[in-house]
């Protein structure tokens, strides 16, 4: 069921100070069997887009006496409006838009006869990923309780075959570019807005930056992305940053900024403690920070971080503050974030005793985020 929602706001309301400088308005929209009941507060805002594509509507601009229409599906979306003296925009949450779909919860680290290059659906990047796995052997230098990668059962194969990987990833490439990959098989259930590649994704089962020809590869994937006609998909590096300090990851990083490159920077601690409970590491939790900081003065980097119920029990009210201690922290000595990503458990971890929070929870966490950062924030909630 796709329900089409259509409100004028008024021009001024009761009670609104036009000179505050931080205003927080609320939209909310409820199903009620064949009726909907609609709660406005502020004034008027109207989508600078003409289409219904999800990315395009996460801002709007205000407009005059104009009609905003969105297009969703249940559950009905909260979405919040922030305006300040000097600009004026809507955000809505980004989990406000990202429907589940069966294959979101379906991220094998094969596909058909490849084992190295692997596409899955994802919620993060709204289209097709592209994965790499780096790690075939899932040897990491993290063991997260929350992570998905049984360890106790060896890896399929110990080493990475360069060739063998970059052919993998040349044919998935056309594959997918080409627009094959929907005509059979498990993606050909995918609707027309999902059909896109959005990156091509470096994880895999461990830490990929601990492969040691991390440049190399990363240069490699980035001559066949050219050699596909895919120069504008992005390269995203998923990556707990405990390497950035290395030379050749340096490099790496480098070729990524090249490449239409993306760091997507672990953080799911706000505490040493908590780090060391969670991520089960020898590696330093001031080196984590430390790399983070310094990766994120030379280029913009997204956070993503993973909070979940350990033994029943969600992260304590002081660790999100420490955590939110910490973001600010990295802004304060230059580094720049350009998206703060929280997420919380949403396919079955390794260990028994890690759950997901509920939705409100991580909600909850976002808004703590941006009240306390200021930095843009998406959130995701655990899939059923």
């Amino acid at each position: 069921m796709i329900a089409l929602f259509t409100a004028t706001i008024p021009l001024s309301a009761p009670g609104l100070a036009e000179k505050s400088k931080n205003l927080l308005f609320a939209f909310q929209c409820h199903a009620i069997s064949q009726a909907f009941s609609t709660r406005l507060r502020g004034r008027r805002f109207m989508p600078s887009c003409k289409s219904l594509n999800t990315n395009d509507l996460r801002t709007a601009q205000p407009a005059s006496r104009r009609v905003w229409l969105v297009a969703c599906a249940p559950p009905w979306p909260r979405m919040e409006c922030v305006a300040d003296n000097s600009h004026s925009a809507f955000r809505i949450p980004h989990s406000a838009f990202s429907m589940s779909h069966p294959l979101h919860a379906q991220h094998e680290r094969t596909y058909r006869q490849n084992r190295f290059v692997y596409p899955v659906l994802s919620r993060r990047s709204s289209g097709l990923s592209l994965g790499v796995n780096l790690n075939p052997d899932k040897v990491c230098n993290f063991d997260c309780i929350y992570c998905q990668v049984d360890r106790k059962k060896p890896g399929e194969t110990r080493f990475v075959e360069m060739e063998r990987l970059l052919t993998e990833l040349s044919e998935m490439l056309q594959w997918i570019v080409s627009g094959r990959i929907y005509e059979s098989g498990k993606f050909q259930s995918l609707p027309g807005e999902l059909r896109r590649l959005n990156d091509i994704a470096f994880s895999g089962d461990g830490e990929p930056t601990t492969y040691q020809n991390f440049d190399a590869i990363i240069h490699a994937c980035a001559d066949e992305k050219r050699k596909a006609g895919a120069e504008q998909v992005k390269m995203v590096l998923i990556t707990n940053a405990s390497m950035f300090h290395r030379p050749h990851v340096a490099r790496g990083l480098e070729i990524l900024d090249a490449n239409q490159g993306e760091i997507w920077a672990k953080l799911d601690a706000g505490t040493e403690a908590y780090y060391r409970m969670v991520c089960r590491t020898p590696i330093p939790w001031q080196q984590i920070l430390e790399n983070i900081t310094l990766a994120a003065r030379i280029r913009p980097l997204v956070i993503q971080s993973l909070f979940m119920r350990i033994d029943g029990d969600p992260p304590p009210a002081s660790e999100l503050e420490a955590y939110c201690n910490c973001l600010q922290e990295i802004v304060a000595a230059d580094g720049c974030l350009k998206l703060v990503q929280i997420y919380t458990v949403a396919r079955r971890p390794a260990e028994e005793n890690v759950s997901s929070l509920e939705e409100s929870e991580v909600e909850a966490i976002g808004r703590l985020v941006r009240r306390r950062t200021g930095l843009p924030t998406e959130v995701y909630s655990g899939l059923q």
